[in-house]
């Protein structure tokens, strides 16, 4: 260990243990009130003070997004910041452009390896243990966490503006960034893991469904595979490849930066520029490839034993800059989004009893995301059930939408807006995700007056350009039908004759 690294290792211990022996009270105190606060924004009121629904929904609609502050760094990492006064806080988020769509940068089949990354980032560094690390972050009373997700690889921290707290918190988060040495014993336990999770995935036809259907609709594509991976390729990961990814993905340049709390403008400044210079400077990620969407009808059949069967239909649908976007949404929760309420499950549950529960979803990521709908029933009713929601998907394209329905469910997402950002954590996590999809600045203005704007026209021409009943994805949970039973179903609704297919 060279005299510069003994020194920085040293600040962050000292600083760390000096801070939380002469702040021991403050963190007692300011735990409790912080969490409160972050559960239920309106623990500390009187109930006098609650709103009619009517006052909700008036003061929703006339609601005011935080500014959003687009900071200039000076190496041109994008960083977007909220300044808030409620709390002595300050979340940061960096977002790394090497979510598991990048597994594949470090090698051919390597699916998983930006998760494992994630999953062993706290085991240690060459000159930290994971104990050490644990115990310095806890005496700082700091909260922080790594993730991959399919776009992103995420690291969080959040920790009080203190500076005898703050800056040995972030030091450390930047040198496990750099330096986590990712060793073979924590590989292995995340792979013996990994194969219990496995046999467990049997159990949860959600699940399968769901990972069947993005191989299917995806094939070739980065998104087709699973982000934690699977057994086989996360036996291919070794030390030295999470190394590279370390080394090439968690860089300066494939990252955004996001800063919400009690800070100034020129505070969270130096805070953009202290993290963009202390990573590795690295090169950005190009563009992912846009999937390509197939006609007609593709069916695969889970077989499993079980009193429920499962269905889940879906196709490609579009990015999340896409300026269609919002008018999808409203469209998503008119059909399933809207849960009890929507139209499919009403003509599913309510009117029929086919199932509980039955709703749709939409993903927008970096390219064309995923429209899908899904629901669980009684075995002898699956093809009952199929025949009805595709029926129901076909006559919503169909048809044109209600002034009273369009109303109802632009309100309800003017409604819940507010609750997206009702913390620190919530507004950091948004903002971060506006600076990683390259949207504007003011974009959660933007997102409210784009749907109160929406017209019935709108929607049906959102509806029209990107549903398409004709081209669906179909996974089948079931052990009494056959895809060319579904197929024949699905293409009678169309007024179709019967593709050959295979089962």
């Amino acid at each position: 260990m060279n005299y510069l690294s003994s020194l920085f290792l040293t600040s962050i211990l000292c600083s760390a243990m000096l801070s939380s022996l002469s702040h021991a009270e403050e963190l007692i105190e300011a735990e409790p009130i912080e969490q409160i606060i972050e559960e239920d924004p309106s623990g500390l009121s009187s109930i006098k003070n609650l709103l009619s629904l009517k006052e909700i929904t008036k003061s929703s609609q006339n609601y005011k997004a935080p500014f959003v502050q687009e900071l200039k760094n000076s190496l041109n990492v994008r960083t977007l910041f909220v300044e808030t006064n409620d709390l002595p806080m300050v979340d940061i988020q960096i977002t790394f452009n090497a979510g598991s769509a990048r597994d594949e940068v470090i090698g051919q089949g390597l699916y998983g390896i930006s998760n494992m990354a994630a999953r062993l980032m706290l085991e240690g560094t060459d000159q930290l243990s994971a104990k050490q690390i644990t115990t310095t972050f806890e005496g700082l009373g700091a909260k922080y966490s790594f993730n991959a997700y399919r776009d992103m690889f995420v690291v969080r921290l959040r920790v009080l503006n203190d500076p005898e707290k703050f800056d040995p918190a972030l030091n450390l988060l930047l040198h496990l960034i750099k330096h986590a040495t990712f060793k073979q014993s924590g590989i292995n336990l995340a792979l013996s893991n990994t194969q219990i999770g496995q046999k467990q995935l049997q159990e949860n036809p959600s699940r399968l469904m769901s990972i069947q259907l993005y191989r299917m609709l995806y094939g070739d594509h980065p998104y087709a595979q699973p982000t934690a991976g699977t057994v086989g390729s996360l036996k291919k990961i070794t030390p030295e490849l999470l190394k590279e990814f370390r080394d090439r993905l968690l860089v300066a340049q494939n990252s955004n930066i996001a800063i919400t709390g009690q800070l100034t403008q020129d505070q969270a400044q130096q805070i953009s520029e202290l993290i963009s210079i202390n990573l590795p400077q690295g090169q950005r990620q190009p563009d992912l490839p846009t999937p390509v969407s197939e006609s007609g009808f593709k069916i695969s059949v889970l077989k499993r034993e079980s009193l429920q069967a499962h269905a889940l239909l879906g196709h490609l649908s579009l990015e999340r800059a896409h300026p269609d976007r919002a008018a999808l949404e409203v469209a998503n929760r008119m059909f399933g989004g809207g849960s009890f309420n929507s139209i499919l499950s009403k003509e599913l549950r309510v009117k029929r009893g086919l199932t509980y529960s039955a709703s749709s979803t939409l993903t927008t990521p970096q390219v064309p995301g995923v429209f899908s709908f899904g629901y669980a029933t009684q075995q002898d009713q699956l093809l009952e059930s199929l025949k009805l929601a595709h029926q129901v998907f076909i006559d919503f394209k169909k048809q044109p939408i209600t002034d009273s329905l369009l109303k109802e469910n632009k309100e309800s997402i003017l409604r819940s807006f507010p609750m997206t950002l009702n913390s620190n954590a919530n507004i950091n996590a948004q903002i971060a995700s506006i600076g990683f999809y390259g949207l504007n600045s003011n974009y959660l203005n933007e997102y409210q007056e784009q749907i109160r704007k929406l017209t019935r026209q709108d929607i049906q021409n959102a509806i029209q350009k990107h549903l398409h009943p004709d081209q669906m994805t179909v996974i089948a949970v079931s052990d009494r039908v056959t895809a060319k039973q579904i197929e024949e179903i699905l293409n009678q609704n169309l007024g179709l004759n019967l593709n050959k297919i295979e089962d």
